[in-house]
């Protein structure tokens, strides 16, 4: 069967693949957007029940459709789902799935060629990619000794789904940033935890302000720029103190303990030497980009990265990541899918192609 031909390929419909698409399709460039997900909504659709719209981070608003009236109390894979899926539907984008793509690989060896994106269902080809799969998919476990003697249960936080499962028993939970404090407030309410982190976070008092915002971005600009894995732009910021967050504070949920040394079957081996007795461990150690299908195009450099300028593959300029290092958060995604059209523009013939469309 003969691959579909387009101009762009969005792989992934989250909010960084609904703001590239909002973007081509008011630009006129013929594009699909291959989502590998049931329905609308992203890795949002998978966040465990007890995130709630008060307490999610900032959700910025999609590029030229505002969010609905929030209920605070509203799950956020409910909200979330439900305003993706009218997004969708009221622009009318072109949305296929469920599609995972397997491989993007060059045609040839032309500079200015085509691009094959191999799926589930069929190929397409291509003259940019726009990749905005996200981390969701795939969750980082480290590695310590005597993790598989452990005979209680392991699992990430991809996997959490409620504190009360935890009833009764003695949670480990291990990570230093956001995730991490969260779901160690919420099972401390119901149960007894103990927190290992490398390292202590960094605490504030108060959001950061726009100039400290703008200089974590930097710092993870510089790193993707330079070819090296990117770092979250929470894990710059720091954390902040909620009244949710010093209440489990009062309650000893947060104190710290260095990062254990091993694993046993009834627990972990602390620092100290002594053995910390657990049930659960729980890894809220943060994801890594899901890029594997586009290991054909041998993207990533020897510092481990990819290195970038702008949204652009600075090594390829026919494939943009969005949603990757300092475009990761929601304002920053919604930057990075007008940024990564306002790139493919560029490519030559592509500028002809595009024409403005205009929505009442």
């Amino acid at each position: 069967m003969s691959p579909d031909p387009t101009d762009v390929v969005v792989i992934g419909a989250g909010q960084a693949g609904l703001s590239a698409a909002y973007h081509l399709q008011r630009r006129g460039i013929d594009y699909a957007v291959l989502d590998a997900e049931e329905g609308p909504g992203g890795a949002w659709r998978h966040r465990w029940r007890s995130l709630r719209m008060a307490t999610v981070n900032g959700i910025s608003d999609l590029p030229g459709i505002a969010k609905p009236e929030v209920d605070p109390a509203e799950p956020s894979s409910e909200f979330l789902t439900r305003y993706f899926g009218s997004y969708e539907a009221e622009l009318g984008l072109s949305v296929l799935r469920p599609v995972k793509v397997r491989a993007v690989r060059r045609e040839d060896d032309d500079p200015a060629g085509r691009l094959r994106v191999e799926t589930t269902r069929g190929d397409w080809t291509a003259r940019a990619i726009i990749n905005a799969t996200g981390t969701w998919t795939r969750p980082f476990w480290p590695i310590y000794p005597g993790q598989s003697s452990f005979r209680g249960r392991q699992l990430h936080v991809a996997d959490y789904v409620s504190a009360e499962e935890f009833r009764g028993k003695h949670v480990v939970v291990v990570g230093g940033r956001i995730s991490a404090v969260g779901l160690l407030e919420e099972i401390s309410r119901v149960t007894t935890t103990s927190w290992f982190t490398r390292r202590e976070p960094v605490w504030r008092d108060a959001p950061f302000d726009a100039t400290a915002g703008h200089e974590a971005v930097a710092l993870v600009e510089d790193r993707v720029r330079q070819g090296l894995p990117p770092q979250s732009v929470v894990s710059v910021t720091g954390l902040i103190w909620t009244p949710a967050l010093r209440a489990a504070r009062g309650r000893g949920a947060l104190d710290r303990e260095p990062m254990f040394t091993s694993i046993e079957p009834d627990g972990v081996r602390r620092a100290d030497g002594s053995l910390r007795k657990a049930d659960v461990i729980l890894w809220a150690t943060g994801f890594r980009a899901e890029l594997e299908h586009l290991a054909p195009l041998h993207l990533r450099g020897p510092g481990g990265g990819i290195a970038m300028d702008g949204t652009r593959v600075a090594a390829e300029p026919r494939v943009h990541l969005v949603g990757y290092g300092p475009s990761s958060s929601t304002i920053g995604a919604n930057r990075a899918g007008r940024a990564a059209v306002t790139g493919i523009l560029k490519l030559p013939g592509m500028a002809t192609a595009a024409k403005t469309v205009t929505w009442g």
